[in-house]
């Protein structure tokens, strides 16, 4: 052997046993965010997980915030010149502590019965949703706050990350723990059978039986929007109607209206205003099938009725074409929030809202809803109306309505750009919690904001209900 080969040798072995030596200790100056090292030997720590730091006579719970390799040159006997070591660290926060300064206070796995106490003690008085259990720590259930949901809260996850399984869930416990009303604008036909108990709960049956989907043109439970219930903007922006360029016309409608001379587009080939009529046919908006006729009952008066369903959903998916679709969701936002001087709180689900409210709208229909759904994120909370909206693709949601969310449910998404977007909005979040979204596995997901008690990695569990989709499986 070479002299060079023995101290190559010598060299990995100091290394080696410098790096396994490394203890794992953790500093605070504030006494609630800390900095700390562990050897990478055997290393059980990841960020999102729980660990005990163990201080003069006491113990403390934190939780591991950002994990990264770190360097540092040393000397060691026998060897000339440096040894690089190489060791982790990152930051963590004190979940539970007496707010003391520490300085190389031990560091170790928090057990699951631990992290389970913790999450007790602090529990808020009022209603809890026990969504699954914590990811990092197996057998923990971990609950929302239902009040949280007095913020605006967005849900991302790509396709296959459980997300409209994980929504079911979700909507399943704020049905069973609140008195929330719900209307769920469903544009996958994903949520039709939200009222369908799977398993014999007699708390879930009861919330399930208050449960009404409203579908497709056809039947009792037909979807039916009245024109004369729709404001003047949104019956023009359906015939495609400027007030200026097409002023005669535009005035044609507004005086067919207002004179009630008639209640429904069907009514419109009986009247004498042939342009209007003319363009009502060649748009094909007079055959739209939500039309109910002049003495058609309105699904928009039902959802502002004192006899409404506790939850009302909306199953756009089952419209024909996609300007019903728009339409719909169009004037269900609009009914909600010219009504909202009721003070009703109604949790508004908006699923696909890259479709309903997206940051550019493509035609006046899809304009209208989404300076509906901007109005509600930024007014609509002090008049009890709460978003709760579900994409694939944070980018392509309208930036004044994502902008106003306080709740964040991550799942999983591998686009670096939707990530980074997903950062830059919920600044409040952990970037190193964030990062992880592209390890998830079907099922799990990162909540934080006012509907956790802290940034959790949350694997959600079973559903109550029949899904309108595929079943997940597999992760419950």
């Amino acid at each position: 052997m070479t002299d060079l080969q023995a101290a190559l040798e010598d060299y990995r072995r100091v290394r080696e046993e410098l790096e396994t030596s490394v203890l794992p200790l953790a500093t605070s100056v504030d006494g609630h965010s800390f900095d700390f090292q562990v050897s990478l030997h055997g290393l059980e720590l990841e960020p999102g997980g729980y660990v005990a730091i163990e201080t003069a006579g006491a113990s403390q719970l934190g939780q591991i915030l950002s994990l990264e390799l770190r360097h540092q040159d040393t000397t060691a006997p026998g060897v000339d010149g440096q040894v690089r070591v190489r060791a982790g660290g990152g930051l963590g926060v004190v979940l539970q502590g007496d707010g003391r300064p520490f300085h190389d206070a031990r560091l170790r796995p928090a057990a699951p019965e631990e992290v389970a106490a913790w999450l007790e003690d602090s529990r808020p008085g009022h209603a809890q949703l026990e969504v699954g259990e914590l990811a990092l720590a197996p057998g923990v259930p971990f609950r929302l706050d239902a009040g949280g949901f007095g913020r605006h809260t967005f849900l991302c996850g790509q396709s296959g990350s459980g997300k409209t399984y994980s929504l079911g869930v979700l909507l399943e416990r704020l049905l069973m723990e609140t008195s929330l009303r719900v209307v769920v604008l469903d544009p996958n036909s994903d949520y039709t059978r939200l009222g369908e108990p799977r398993v014999e709960d007699e708390r879930y049956r009861e919330a399930a039986a208050a449960i009404a989907v409203r579908a497709g043109t056809d039947g009792p439970d037909r979807i039916r929007v009245r024109l004369r219930d729709l404001t003047s903007p949104l019956q023009a922006a359906t015939l495609r109607l400027d007030p200026l360029q097409d002023r005669v016309e535009y005035g044609q409608l507004v005086e067919l209206v207002e004179d009630d001379s008639i209640h429904s587009l069907e009514e419109l080939p009986e009247s004498t205003a042939t342009d209007l009529r003319l363009r009502a046919h060649n748009l094909g908006v007079d055959r739209y099938g939500i039309w109910p006729g002049a003495d058609g009952e309105s699904l928009l008066d039902e959802l502002v009725s004192p006899d409404a369903p506790r939850c009302t959903v909306v199953d756009l998916g089952s419209l024909p074409t996609p300007e019903e679709q728009t339409l719909t969701a169009a004037a269900v936002l609009e009914r909600l929030w010219r009504e909202r001087a009721r003070r009703e709180p109604v949790a508004i689900v908006i699923d696909e809202a890259h479709n309903v409210c997206p940051a550019q709208p493509a035609g006046p229909l899809a304009a209208i809803a989404t300076e509906t759904a901007i109005r509600i994120a930024g007014e609509g909370r002090k008049f009890g109306l709460y978003l709760i909206v579900v994409t694939q693709r944070p980018q392509k949601v309208h930036e004044n309505v994502l902008s106003q969310c306080d709740n964040l449910v991550l799942m999983r998404v591998n686009s670096v750009a939707d990530l980074a977007h997903v950062a830059e909005v919920f600044s409040f979040v952990p970037q190193g919690l964030i990062d992880k979204a592209t390890t998830f596995r079907q099922g799990e997901a990162l909540i934080a904001g006012k509907i956790a008690s802290h940034p959790a990695l949350v694997r959600f569990g079973a559903r109550l209900s029949h899904e309108g989709g595929a079943d997940v499986g597999g992760w419950a």
